[in-house]
């Protein structure tokens, strides 16, 4: 009988998104508009639009060129593009072109909800970087997909780097497999009720 190991726990915790407007644009005129805005100039060259609802905070720069940060999704990340330059039109902002969004990072929360032995991970796995006197996780670089994956004793995980979703899912999928096959992660076994 093959064993069931629990499915892993994928968060998506931040999307990170480009935007080229191609234009310039008065971040002055732009603070005058939205007073909630924080453009302080002196400290920072770029002026901050946050969104309440999706959560997130669009970093505007005179070049035309915005990131947008704190989504939970790609679709997230759009949509809070789309409502900025929306908000900007409104306010007779000339926006000449639809923004050229690209999504640059996702960072994701994982939990494999099993142990896994850092010190044989380390030396049975490719690409690793664990230094526990340094820092408590072990560093794995996946080359395919291209992600970053910072993992726990306790089975917790980080993943950074994916620029797609699915590619956060197919890491933990590959990662996940491999650490089951070479034996690395200890699973609790669950009790089924007395």
């Amino acid at each position: 009988m093959e064993q069931k190991y629990p499915e892993p726990t994928i968060e998506i915790q931040n999307v990170v998104a480009s935007v080229t407007l191609n234009q310039r644009l008065d971040l002055n005129a732009i603070q005058n508009a939205f007073p909630e805005a924080e453009y302080k100039p002196a400290q920072f060259p770029g002026l901050v639009f946050r969104l309440a609802k999706p959560k997130t905070a669009t970093l505007i720069f005179s070049s035309g060129k915005m990131v947008c940060t704190g989504a939970k999704s790609e679709e997230e990340a759009v949509k809070a593009v789309k409502i900025v330059v929306k908000l900007l039109k409104r306010e007779n902002f000339l926006i000449r072109e639809e923004p050229i969004i690209e999504i640059q990072n996702i960072v994701a929360s994982i939990d494999l909800h099993g142990r896994i032995n850092l010190i044989q991970a380390a030396q049975s796995l490719e690409n690793v970087m664990y230094e526990p006197e340094q820092f408590p996780g072990l560093i794995y670089r996946m080359s395919n997909p291209k992600v970053v994956i910072l993992m726990f004793a306790s089975g917790k995980l980080v993943c950074t780097g994916a620029k797609y979703e699915k590619e956060v899912y197919e890491a933990i999928r590959i990662l996940r497999n491999e650490l089951i096959e070479k034996g690395l992660i200890t699973y609790m076994v669950q009790s089924q009720g007395v």
